[in-house]
């Protein structure tokens, strides 16, 4: 006979296995981060491809999705999305009833490097070089 623990989910319900998981006094950090990021994944495919660049999926909390956008004009057009968002949301199992959006106060995504243009050498640098270079093939 298999134990059984609070730990445990019954099989077939998934909800009871993350209702279980999530738990307060259960919630593993770890295991969090990487669902919200898979759910983020899922997500990001059912917003408008010109809002999907301006905002990004935070947290789920109880009811609600938390996203987190780069300025107050996607914050509007998210929240018009909501009701496309929260039906999404509810076709991947969630129980979801409102959106909330947060202005981000650092950029969504790290920018990129700048690029490194090359340092054009001084004349006394290359004459430097140039000697090092000889005096090694010199002294082969």
């Amino acid at each position: 006979m298999p134990r059984s623990s609070p730990g445990h989910a019954r099989e077939g319900n998934p909800r009871e296995a993350l209702d279980a998981l999530f738990a307060a006094g259960n919630a593993d950090p770890l295991r969090r981060a990487l669902w919200l990021d898979a759910l983020e994944r899922r997500l990001r495919p059912l917003l408008p491809p010109a809002l999907a660049a301006h905002a990004r999926f935070a947290n789920v909390d109880g009811g609600r999705l938390v996203f987190l956008v780069d300025s107050p004009v996607w914050k509007a057009r998210l929240r018009l999305a909501s009701a496309e968002l929260l039906d999404a949301a509810r076709s991947v199992g969630l129980a979801c009833d409102e959106v909330v959006v947060k202005v981000a106060t650092t950029p969504l995504a790290p920018a990129p490097p700048a690029s490194r243009r090359p340092v054009p050498l001084s004349a006394a640098t290359r004459e430097a070089l140039e000697a090092a270079l000889a005096s090694l093939k010199d002294g082969s």
